[in-house]
Order: C-alpha cells, then structure tokens, then sequence
C-alpha cells in the first residue's frame, strides 16, 4: 500500500519538478477510484455545489455538506492526502468562527487540510489556522466564491493591476504559511511567473502548463452531467455520461418488453419444495402455463 502524501512531500516534488495530480472527489465511489488510478490529493470541493447538488454556483453550500462529503471520500481514500473546502462565509468571519469551522472539517470530515478563497485579505485567517496546525491551500485568480463580485467567470490577471494584486496575494499567501496555491483561470504567462516565485507548489485549474500541478473536476473529465458544457482548460478522458444514459435506456425498454429479468436472472426452487409451498400437481402446471401466457402476451403488447 502506497503511504499518504504529506505537505513537506509536496513541496519536494514541486523541487524535484514532480508534477502534482489533484482531483475533486465528492462520494465514496469516486474517491475509491481516485486513489486506486494513483491521484496524489484528493479535493472536496465546494464545486459538489454545481456537479451533485445542482446549485448554479457554490455559495449554497454548507459546512454541513463539505462535513458529510469529506466523511464519504476519507473511506474512500485512506491512503491519499484530502483537503477539503470552507463554504462561503464560513471564515473571514471571526478568528473564532473560522478555527471552528475548520475543525469541524478536519475533525468530522477526516481532512488532511482545509483550502479557503482570497489573497492576502485572507491572510491573517491562514496564519490563525496554521498556528492552530491546519494546513491550508490557498486559491486565487478565479475564485467562485465571490463570482458575483467579479462579475461572472472571467480570466483574470490580463490587466497589469490585476497581475500585480495576484503576485502580491500569492506571497501574502505563502508568508501567511499556505503549504500550496489553487491559481484558477489566469493567464499562462501570470501563473509560470507566480509558481517561479513561490517556494510552495502552485497548483493550477486553466492556469496554463507551468504551474507545479494541476486539478481538474470529476464529473468534467469524465463528462459525467447532463447537459455537459464544454470548457477550454478541461480535457474529457471518457464519455461516461453518454454510457451512462444509454445503459439506463437500454434498462428501461428491457423492463417494458419483458426482457429483464430473463430466466438466467430468476431463483429456482427444489420441486419438491414448490409441490410443499405451494400444492401439487396440475394446479402447478396450470400457474406455470399462465405465466408463460402472461409474460408473452406483455412482450407483444409493449414491444
């Protein structure tokens, strides 16, 4: 069995220029998968709002829903490092507040460590939580969080400003003791500078090609949703949602032409315990007679 990574693990791989693979990971299934196809961390990422609670974006989720998830992947995956989101508004609200909710997620949830949204007005919630011997993941550029605030999903650090104020956040972030960085949807240009500069790894999501890793969502490279909209920085490894669609149809119309379940498919009684249950003789012949009968006529009916 392979051992968990740890933060000082990922740091040394960021020097060795061993690329990080993450994955989000929402159920017990999926984390299973995760950790056996060899991901290095595991994310439980408020994107369960969009991909498996159905929300238009991630504000609707809970702490609640972050605790119950986590607790599902931690079975899942007991040898991989988790690190698991804080909802919106569940820190930046009070020193307090933020250490009880992470220890919720790290306690409850089974998490390795706990990844919060912002630069460096965050900063001083990451330093409080490192004190405490959280470890934290930073993420800037694109943070869903305050989508609203931004405006929609756009690229940022185009404008110099931007760039500049990102730069600024990532080492605020670093100094603060963020063992890593999320860089979302920046420039290729902005993320190869900000991951040269840091000392920790830079994991990017449509941040370009050198970053220290990489993370990408379950559902969308499997494309497992329905309807699937494609993204730029998201390659699709398998189709599975057309598979998965087809293979419950297939289901469907079995069921309606009495298909499924075929006599492979049916438990069979000793003879003589049928005659015992259920009488002997032409009574039994006639019910199986009948449900000959019955099974063929629904098959012409319906086919």
């Amino acid at each position: 069995m392979r051992k968990r990574l740890t933060i000082t693990n990922m740091k040394k791989m960021k020097q060795e220029r061993n690329a990080i693979s993450v994955l989000t990971a929402y159920d017990y299934p999926s984390a299973k998968l995760a950790e056996e196809a060899g991901i290095d961390v595991i994310l439980v990422g408020d994107s369960l709002g969009n991909v498996v609670l159905g929300y238009d974006t991630t504000i609707p989720v809970t702490i609640d829903d972050i605790v119950y998830h986590t607790r599902a992947v931690a079975r899942g995956a007991q040898q991989t490092f988790i690190v698991a989101d804080m909802p919106f508004m569940t820190y930046g609200i009070g020193r307090e507040s933020t250490l009880r909710n992470a220890a919720r997620i790290m306690q409850e949830g089974g998490a390795q460590a706990v990844k919060l949204e912002g630069g460096a007005d965050m900063a001083s919630d990451v330093a409080a939580l490192v004190k405490a011997g959280i470890p934290v993941m930073g993420h800037i550029g694109l943070t869903p969080q305050s989508v609203h605030q931004l405006g929609g999903y756009k690229v940022q650090g185009k404008l110099d400003e931007e760039a500049e104020r990102l730069i600024n956040d990532a080492k605020a972030l670093e100094q603060a003791g963020a063992f890593s960085i999320v860089l979302e949807l920046v420039t290729e240009s902005l993320a190869a500078l900000i991951s040269k500069e840091l000392s920790i790894p830079v994991i990017g999501i449509g941040a370009g090609r050198y970053c220290d890793g990489q993370v990408l969502v379950y559902h969308d490279i499997l494309q497992y949703s329905s309807p699937y909209f494609e993204k730029k920085f998201v390659k699709t490894y398998a189709d599975i949602g057309t598979t998965i669609r087809n293979a419950i149809h297939t289901y469907v119309e079995e069921v309606k032409s009495a298909a499924f379940p075929s006599e492979q498919h049916v438990f069979s009684a000793p003879p003589a315990a049928v005659q015992s249950l259920y009488g002997g003789g032409s009574n039994n012949a006639d019910k199986d007679n009948d449900v000959q009968a019955d099974t063929a006529a629904r098959g012409v009916h319906r086919s």
